[in-house]
């Protein structure tokens, strides 16, 4: 038996072997030695690489490992960072661990399924927001001595899931739910545009005979609420965690949500659990044993992206022309459109797009914190005066209704079909605005193809553009193309004139940004001095020895000077 296998968990080894400290200007370096799992959870939103070395060739696991510091750890696990032993970074985090606690924390990470996309993780984060939801989830986390308690993902402390804030709500309510199921008893919390998304059943349900329905009682004895659980969450995730003694009625249950591929790959589990001989589990109970299965496995049609798609483009086709304006505010009346389960509006210039609170609270802050203002938008008026239709409807500024139609297509789809050029930048502008930095990026990705075909002077644009705004992946790829192409790029003006716009390289080594490795090494990714990182690339792609990379750095920074004053000349001539 492993040294690991006998440690018991208490609330307290949850605490942080040495104090937590701010640094709201850290880097994830900085953040992950310090334990500020604020300022590390914003780097991370916007696209810090969680894998980058250091000037010492750490990664910031390290130094979290290091520290004891095990909600920073999670937090860079559950974005991907490596830690698998034999390999370079996951052997020194397991070597660094300051005790057992977080080389078991590693451990538990090691089989783990991959991260969870955007999408996927903040609808599942809201899913388990719900203040009814919370008991079972506490339960699971003792019954089955998870290191990872699924609450403290979403705020909620892990002997408090009744905390309650600003009138008795939780205060973790990312989006409150529009529809409570009770099942043996037991409350069970959800949204309906995820369950008409995800099952034909459900749809059809909330069309008739649910429709204003805000409750549903199962009296069915052999519906179990923990296999309905899982559906939920796998609805929410694309991910199936279920227990295998609960595994047929999940299968049963598929069948009435007319779920079919789901259905289909349970069913086959369920005849392979029953001929399987699990020499290694065999002690344990079925209750304990888990089946995880990742929506990936599913055909495209039936993942979270292409169900909330669907119900999207029946949101964008459905008319917008009948408004009712009100004092103060503004209402949209719903008159004959197909049934888009919208229940909230948003007016970009001269066009109404309806929308879903759920979505938009899960995906974006700004939006979270403005839904959760406008709860009594009718309160004070005279409700004889208005349709019972009406819904209510934001008015957002400073944004282009083109801009905001691919906002929200990123923010339901978790991607972008494609993208204008020109509407980079308002794009950029919006991810940072509406705190959507995942979308930055989407619209890099998008981007990288078209850039390929641009003039040199665009490529110079979009340097700038991506430093200012973030955006790591079409920042290194300009960086990799001026690098390797460097007096091509040095013979043009818009080049020249670019140079001035930068902050000047570093002189003396220990002030780059960007220390210097060998030829071949994995690029540090960390953002910091333009012309530094452009003085690196430019090594590496020179393939200089060692021994004479200061040397070329000075030639390098040499030729930047005189760069510089040719360009001060044709600015001035």
């Amino acid at each position: 038996m492993s040294e690991l296998d006998g440690i018991e968990l208490s609330l307290d080894d949850f605490n942080s072997s040495l104090p937590l400290k701010k640094v709201p200007y850290g880097d994830v370096f900085e953040a992950s030695r310090a334990g500020d799992v604020d300022r590390l959870r914003y780097l991370l939103d916007s696209g810090v690489n969680v894998n980058a070395r250091d000037q010492w060739d750490s990664v910031a696991l390290y130094y979290a490992c290091l520290a004891g510091h095990l909600d920073a750890a999670r937090m860079l696990l559950e974005s991907g960072a490596i830690c698998s032993e034999h390999t370079f970074d996951g052997d020194r985090c397991h070597y660094a661990a300051l005790n057992l606690k977080v080389r078991k924390l590693l451990k538990s990470f090691e089989a783990r399924p991959p991260p969870l996309q955007p999408l996927q993780a903040s609808l599942r984060d809201t899913f388990f927001a719900c203040k009814s939801n919370q008991p079972y989830l506490h339960d699971q986390f003792y019954a089955n001595n998870h290191l990872i308690n699924p609450l403290s993902q979403v705020g909620v402390g892990v002997g408090n899931t009744s905390s309650k804030s600003n009138g008795g709500e939780s205060s973790s309510s990312y989006s409150p739910p529009d529809i409570v199921f009770y099942v043996q008893g037991r409350p069970l919390e959800a949204h309906r545009l995820i369950l008409s998304a995800r099952s034909p059943f459900f749809k059809q349900k909330f069309e008739t005979d649910w429709r204003e329905r805000k409750e549903v009682r199962f009296s069915r004895e052999r519906l179990s609420y923990p296999s309905l659980f899982s559906l939920f969450h796998f609805f929410y995730s694309d991910r199936l965690e279920v227990a295998v003694e609960d595994m047929e009625d999940l299968a049963r249950i598929c069948r009435v949500c007319k779920c079919h591929s789901l259905q289909s790959l349970v069913e086959k589990e369920i005849v392979h659990q029953r001929h399987a001989e699990y020499k290694s589990l065999r002690d344990i109970e079925n209750s304990q044993k888990r089946f995880i299965l990742q929506g990936i496995s599913l055909p495209e049609e039936d993942r979270l992206p292409a169900a909330l798609s669907r119900f999207l483009q029946i949101s964008l086709s459905n008319d917008n022309d009948d408004i009712v304006s009100l004092v103060g505010s503004l209402q949209v009346q719903t008159s004959d459109l197909e049934d888009d389960l919208a229940d909230v509006c948003v007016r970009v210039e001269d066009k109404i797009f309806r929308c879903h609170q759920v979505i938009l609270a899960s995906r974006s802050e700004y939006f979270r914190a403005r839904l959760s203002r406008m709860k009594d938008f009718l309160q004070g008026r005279d409700d004889s005066l208005l349709p019972d239709t009406t819904l209510p409807c934001l008015e957002e500024h400073d944004l282009s209704k083109e801009a905001f139609q691919k906002m929200i297509e990123y923010m339901y789809t978790d991607g972008l079909t494609d993208i204008d050029p020109d509407q980079a930048e308002e794009m950029f502008d919006a991810a940072s605005r509406y705190l959507l930095f995942p979308l930055k990026r989407a619209v890099a990705d998008a981007l990288l193809p078209q850039l390929e075909m641009v003039s040199l002077a665009e490529l110079c644009h979009w340097l700038l553009l991506s430093d200012m705004y973030g955006v790591s992946k079409i920042r290194e790829y300009c960086l990799d193309a001026m690098a390797c192409n460097f007096e091509t790029f040095a013979e043009t003006p818009q080049f020249r004139a670019m140079l001035l716009a930068l902050p000047p390289p570093s002189g003396d080594s220990s002030l780059r940004t960007t220390a210097p490795s060998a030829p071949g090494a994995e690029a540090n990714t960390t953002e910091g001095n333009v012309l530094d990182d452009l003085r690196e690339k430019w090594l590496e792609a020179e393939g200089d020895e060692l021994d004479k990379r200061d040397e070329s750095a000075l030639l390098f920074d040499k030729r930047l000077e005189m760069l510089m004053l040719m360009a001060e000349q044709e600015k001035i001539s």
